[in-house]
C-alpha cells in the first residue's frame, strides 16, 4: 500500500503504514496478526527439540524466589514465588523469625495470569499496603489499598496512573502519586502521554476528591514525581522532560500547613537524584560538575547554589546508587560494569566496604536513616540472586535467603574481556559458558546488547540464559556506548547523531567472538529488546552475513515516527527527532524499517512483540517484519511471534515467559544447526 512522507525535502516511502493501526481496533491488522502467528507457530511446533527445551526451562525455573524485604514499623514485607507461580505474591512477617503471612496473591486475579502486581508500597505504620495493578502487560496502572490487619481491600480505586510510585505521608493518612488525564479506550494504547500531574490521595476518599499538589498545564511535556522524606517533613518533586536523567527539583515544606511548592533547581541540565535527608539537609546524587557522579547536600531552608556542600566527591568509578541507612551512606559503585560497595559516614568519610563474592551485581541497601538494618541481593551470570542482611553500624553481613537450584554454578565459567571498536574505543564484554566448552570456533553463541538510555548491563542471573548455556551455547553481553557503564560521556557517545557508535561496538563484539574462536558467523546469533531490538534490526541490515540468526524483540524499528506514539516522545533525548534536519539524516541512515534492502540474503529472523505493548507500540515490529519478509532473498525464515495479553515485558506470567523462550531457543536450534547435548533434559 503506497504511502510517502516528505521530511526536509526528502521523500520517504512507508508502504506498511497501515500496520500502525491498533490491532484491537483494525480488522485488517487483526487478520494480518492471526495469519503471521499461524505461520510462526506452525514453524516452531515443527522443531522437535522445542519440547525438551520447554521441559528443561520449566525444571530450572522451579525454585523459590524472594524479593528484598521492606521494613515498616517492625514488619517485614517481601515478594515470594514458590517456583512456577505465574506472579509473585506479597508476604509479611512481624519479625525476622516469625511465620510469614500471605497478604496479596495476584495469581487469583485472572485465569490466564496476565493481571499482575506491578509494585507495592507499605505505609510507614505498616497498617496498609498501596499497590499498583498491571493488566495485560500495559504500562497503565490501577491503584488499590489493602488493610494489612483485616485483609480488607479498601474502596479506594485510582486509575490512569503510569510511570509513577506512591509515596506515603508520614502519618499514613494517604499518599502522593502522579497520573495522566483520562483518555478513551480507543486511544488508550497509542495516544501520547502529556500533562502528568501530582495528586495527594487521602485514605477512604474517592479519586475525584484527590488534591492537586503540582500541575503545569503550560508545560505538558514535564513529568513530575513526588517523594516524601523518611521523617515526613519534606516533599521532593523531581521533574523530568524525557528519558535523560536531567531534572528540575521543586520542594514543599510539609511541616507548615498550606505551604507553597517552590523551585529549588531550575533547568533540565543535570541529574539530581534525591537520596534522602538528615533534618533539613537534602542529599542528591548528581553529575553536575562530575560526569561519573558525586553526592551533594542542599539545605532545604537555604537552597541557593552557593550553600551546597559536597559530601562524596567524584571517583574513577561510577557512583551508581546511594542510600542513607542507619546514619551511614551506602554507595554502590560500578567498576567496569560490576559492583563495588562502600560505606561512608554522613560527612563523607570512608569507613568500610561490603565484601562481595566477585564479578557480579549488588543491589538494594534500602532502609531508614535511623535504623542500621538493610538488605541487599547479589547475583551473577551463574549464581541466582541471594539476599543478605547488613548492619551498617558494624559492617556485619549474614545470609537471609538463598535459593536452591537444580544446577551447579561451578559448572559455568564467567569472564570479562575487552575489545576494540571500529574507532579504537575499548569496550567491555562478559562471556559465560559451560566449563566443558572448547573454543574451537564451532560453538553456537548468543550475543546480547542494549546500548542506550544510560542503562548499564551488569551481571545478572537468568533461567533462560542458563538453559541456553546447558544447550551448549555461549552467552555474551557487550557493554556498548549509549549505556551508563562509564558515565555521562559514555552515554552521550551513543546517542543522536552518534548512534552509529553503538552499532559499531556491537559488530566489533561479534567479530571478536569469531576471531577468538568462540564461534563462527553461521553459529552466531544476536538478541536484544526494546532499544536492543532496534540494535539488532540495525546491525542485521548493516552486516547480514555476520550472523546466523537474529531475535529483535519489541524493538523501535521506525525511527522517523516513534515520537508520535504513547511514551515515544520521551526518547528524543537519546535518538533525536526526524523533525530536526540533522538528526533526521542520522535516523534515516540506520532506521531498521527504512534500511531493509530488497534482494538481500538475511539470516533467520524471529521478531517478537506483544499486542498490548503500549511502550513501544507493536506497529514498529509489524512494519519491520512485513518489510523484511518482502525483501528476503535467502532461504532462512523471517517470522514474527506476537504474544497476546502481554506488553513490553513487565508482568508477563511465568508460563508465557517459558513458552516464549522455548520458542526462541528452538528457533536458534534450527537456524544455527545445533545439536543438543546427549541426555539433555532427561
Amino acid at each position: 500500500m503506497k504511502h510517502v512522507d516528505t521530511y526536509h525535502g526528502v521523500e520517504v516511502s512507508d508502504p506498511y503504514r497501515w500496520l500502525e493501526e491498533d490491532v484491537r481496533e483494525s480488522e485488517d491488522v487483526s487478520k494480518w496478526v492471526m495469519a503471521q502467528n499461524e505461520v510462526t507457530f506452525d514453524y516452531l511446533s515443527s522443531i522437535p527439540e522445542r519440547e525438551l527445551i520447554t521441559k528443561r526451562i520449566t525444571e530450572l525455573w522451579d525454585f523459590e524466589r524472594y524479593g528484598l524485604p521492606i521494613k515498616r514499623n517492625g514488619k517485614y514485607f517481601y515478594s515470594y514465588n514458590d517456583g512456577l507461580q505465574n506472579q509473585n505474591a506479597i508476604y509479611m512477617q512481624e519479625g525476622l523469625n516469625e511465620p510469614p503471612q500471605l497478604l496479596i496473591d495476584p495469581n487469583t486475579w485472572s485465569n490466564d495470569g496476565t493481571v499482575a502486581l506491578a509494585s507495592y508500597f507499605p505505609s510507614p505504620d505498616g497498617f496498609f499496603i498501596a499497590y499498583l495493578i498491571q493488566d495485560g502487560g500495559s504500562d497503565w496502572r490501577v491503584a488499590q489499598i489493602l488493610n494489612v490487619n483485616s485483609g480488607e481491600i479498601l474502596d479506594d480505586h485510582l486509575e490512569w496512573l503510569k510511570f509513577t510510585t506512591l509515596s506515603w505521608a508520614k502519618d499514613s493518612s494517604g499518599f502522593y502519586y502522579s497520573r495522566y488525564p483520562a483518555t478513551t479506550q480507543e486511544t488508550k494504547f497509542q495516544s501520547l502521554n502529556t500533562n502528568m500531574t501530582i495528586y495527594f490521595h487521602e485514605l477512604g476518599t474517592s479519586q475525584e476528591q484527590d488534591k492537586v499538589v503540582y500541575a503545569r498545564s503550560d508545560e505538558p511535556d514535564w513529568g513530575p514525581r513526588a517523594e516524601v522524606t523518611d521523617d515526613g517533613n519534606h516533599l521532593i518533586i523531581t521533574i523530568s522532560v524525557g528519558t535523560d536523567e536531567r531534572y528540575s527539583i521543586a520542594y514543599q515544606d510539609l511541616t507548615e500547613a498550606n505551604s507553597k511548592v517552590t523551585t529549588v533547581i531550575e533547568g533540565f541540565n543535570y541529574d539530581y537524584t534525591f537520596i534522602g535527608n538528615v533534618e533539613d539537609d537534602l542529599y542528591f546524587r548528581t553529575n553536575d560538575g562530575a560526569p561519573k557522579n558525586r553526592l551533594i547536600s542542599i539545605d532545604a531552608k537555604n537552597p541557593q547554589r552557593g550553600n551546597w556542600r559536597e559530601i562524596i566527591p567524584e571517583a574513577p568509578d561510577i557512583l551508581d546508587g546511594v542510600t542513607l541507612v542507619g546514619e551511614r551512606i551506602v554507595a554502590e559503585y560500578m567498576q567496569d560494569a560490576w559492583s563495588v560497595v562502600k560505606i561512608f559516614d554522613l560527612g563523607g568519610k570512608h569507613v568500610g566496604n561490603v565484601d562481595l563474592p566477585g564479578i557480579g551485581t549488588a543491589s538494594g541497601f534500602n532502609g531508614a536513616a535511623n535504623d542500621p538494618e538493610t538488605f541487599f541481593s547479589y547475583e551473577t551470570f551463574n549464581t541466582p540472586g541471594f539476599i543478605s542482611r547488613l548492619d551498617v553500624s558494624t559492617g556485619r553481613v549474614e545470609l537471609f535467603k538463598k535459593p536452591q537450584v537444580a544446577f551447579s554454578p561451578d559448572d559455568f565459567v564467567v569472564e570479562q574481556v575487552f575489545y576494540s571498536s571500529k574507532d579504537g574505543t575499548r569496550v567491555p564484554m562478559f562471556i559465560t559458558h559451560h566449563k566443558d566448552v572448547m573454543l574451537d570456533g564451532r560453538n553456537p553463541a548468543l550475543l546480547y546488547g542494549y546500548g542506550g538510555f544510560n542503562i548499564s548491563l551488569q551481571p545478572s542471573f537468568s533461567v533462560t540464559r542458563l538453559a541456553w548455556m546447558e544447550m551448549g551455547g555461549i552467552y555474551a553481553v557487550a557493554n556498548l556506548r549509549g549505556g551508563g557503564e562509564y558515565g555521562k560521556e559514555w552515554h552521550k557517545a551513543g546517542t543522536k547523531v552518534k548512534k552509529q557508535n553503538v552499532f559499531d561496538d556491537f559488530i566489533a563484539a561479534a567479530e571478536y567472538l569469531i576471531e577468538k574462536r568462540y564461534t563462527n558467523s553461521r553459529k552466531l546469533s544476536i538478541f536484544g529488546g526494546s532499544n536492543g531490538g532496534l540494535l539488532v534490526g540495525a546491525v542485521v541490515n548493516q552486516r547480514p552475513e555476520l550472523f546466523g540468526a537474529a531475535i529483535p524483540s519489541v524493538g523501535v524499528m521506525d525511527m522517523l515516527r516513534f515520537h508520535k506514539f504513547t511514551a515515544g516522545r520521551f526518547w528524543t533525548d537519546d535518538y533525536g527527532s526526524s523533525e530536526n534536519s540533522e538528526e533526521f539524516e542520522a535516523l534515516l541512515a540506520y532506521s531498521p524499517y527504512h534500511n531493509v534492502k530488497d534482494g538481500t540474503e538475511y539470516p533467520g529472523i524471529l521478531v517478537t512483540t506483544a499486542d498490548t505493548d503500549d511502550r513501544v507500540v507493536p506497529g514498529h515490529s509489524f512494519k519491520y517484519a512485513a518489510r523484511i519478509q518482502e525483501a528476503q532473498a535467502g532461504d532462512a525464515p523471517v517470522l514474527i511471534r506476537i504474544e497476546t495479553r502481554a506488553g513490553h515485558g513487565a508482568g508477563v506470567p511465568t508460563d508465557k515467559v517459558i513458552a516464549d523462550y522455548a520458542d526462541r531457543w528452538a528457533f536458534l536450534v534450527r537456524n544455527l544447526d545445533m545439536r543438543l547435548p546427549e541426555g539433555y533434559a532427561e
